[in-house]
């Protein structure tokens, strides 16, 4: 993938996710309440791994750290993600520099490795596995 068009597909899911969190948010939805855009969980009434992200996002924006890691620990890779991905491409741009894009490459070759595949995979699973037992 080339880094422009890693660029426009970060820009894309950053800008979605920020547009959902505005409507999230300002709909006061309760965090006890499912937002219900799980299409996985919709077909099958089985939580995906990801369930429970975006009110372990609204947790880290209301500073409950402790409800963001119960509802998904992903949410804050999430969080972190949206905040830092964004300005480092305006850095990148600003600078006509690529190392957002660089990243992204070592990044990758690294999650490639079997010693960090097999245990991303497993803690993915892990999670999926919480999820389910939650009820969420």
């Amino acid at each position: 993938m080339g880094r422009n068009k890693l660029y426009a597909i970060l820009s894309s899911a950053c800008a979605a996710g920020y547009i959902w969190l505005i409507i999230i948010y300002h709909r006061n939805v309760s965090l006890a309440i499912e937002p219900g855009v799980c299409l996985i969980k919709r077909i099958t009434g089985v939580p995906c791994p990801s369930c429970g992200s975006t009110r372990s996002v609204l947790s880290i924006l209301k500073g409950n750290f402790a409800d963001a890691i119960f509802w998904n620990p992903f949410g804050i890779l999430i969080m972190i993600i949206l905040l830092i991905a964004p300005l480092w491409m305006v850095y990148d741009l600003a600078s006509q520099n690529d190392s957002l894009y660089r990243f992204y490459i070592r990044a990758e070759l690294f999650l490639k490795r079997t010693w960090i595949a097999i245990p991303a995979i497993l803690l993915v699973l892990l999670n999926w596995v919480w999820n389910i037992a939650k009820g969420l």
